[in-house]
């Protein structure tokens, strides 16, 4: 009986199979900016064909080498956006404000321009400023009505019913000509620094609604436009498919016909 050379595999035993090892290719976890040349983690990346037509023609008008496919950081696309709301906001009102600069600001950034404008405003009175509203506040009230009202019945029905020894303000109640003289005098100032104050705190209200409700304006345009732009992407895929689907019916009746 002859000796298995060496080497050979013995009668009934099965090669070993070595599995293959090779993973598929991974996508490198950087990736260089098509505009700015730094490399960025591709979670950061955007494709050029994703943004919407209008920013991407905005794109193309500074970079016209840009291919479809290009990836794009999100702070390049954060800063197209921004100087293509500056220009639509110029286009449309002739002249760009800083108020029209901050909300494209807050559109590139992805900021929320809705705030209380009471609380920020009210942080910064003094307590002198506090004390002449509440004055302005309870001056312009029924209260004080009422209670000056019946302030001017005691004093005059006490000078007119008292006896002589006891008047301090005898008809017709100069004093008291004099002391209403002098509450006018002070209380019409109060009256009108609190008003003032008012007329700012509506000023940075209205200021804010403007911003809230341009950027409100703006964004759903942009809206529109991402919803067209994704209507016409999905029909041009659905025709695609429609197309690759008629050639393989196609192929499969030639092929049974040949059969």
């Amino acid at each position: 009986m002859t000796e298995l050379e060496e080497g050979a595999e013995a009668p009934g035993t099965e090669a070993p199979v070595v599995a293959s090892t090779a993973s598929p290719a991974k996508k490198p976890a950087k990736v260089v900016c098509a505009i700015s040349g730094k490399e960025r983690p591709r979670r950061e990346m955007v494709a050029l064909d994703a943004v919407r037509p209008s920013l991407a023609e905005r794109i193309r008008r500074d970079r016209p080498d840009l291919a479809a496919d290009a990836l794009i950081s999100l702070a390049e696309l954060a800063r197209f956006r921004t100087l293509y709301v500056e220009e639509l906001l110029l286009a449309e009102n002739g002249e760009l404000t800083e108020l029209d600069r901050q909300v494209a600001e807050s559109i590139a950034t992805h900021e929320t321009l809705a705030e209380n404008t009471d609380e920020e405003f009210e942080e910064q009175w003094t307590l002198a400023e506090r004390l002449s509203d509440h004055l302005a506040s309870f001056g312009g009230s029924w209260t004080f009505i009422i209670l000056f009202g019946a302030v001017l019945v005691v004093w005059m029905g006490f000078n007119i019913v008292a006896l002589d020894a006891v008047v301090f303000d005898p008809y017709p109640f100069i004093l008291l000509n004099l002391l209403l003289s002098t509450l006018a005098a002070i209380q019409a100032p109060i009256i009108m620094m609190s008003q003032k104050r008012q007329e700012a705190k509506d000023r940075l209200r209205s200021q804010n609604d403007y911003q809230v409700n341009l950027k409100a304006e703006l964004e759903i345009r942009h809206l529109h436009e991402k919803v067209d732009h994704l209507l016409s992407r999905q029909w041009q895929r659905l025709a695609e498919i429609q197309q690759m689907q008629l050639e393989l019916m196609h192929d499969l009746s030639r092929s049974s016909r040949r059969k």
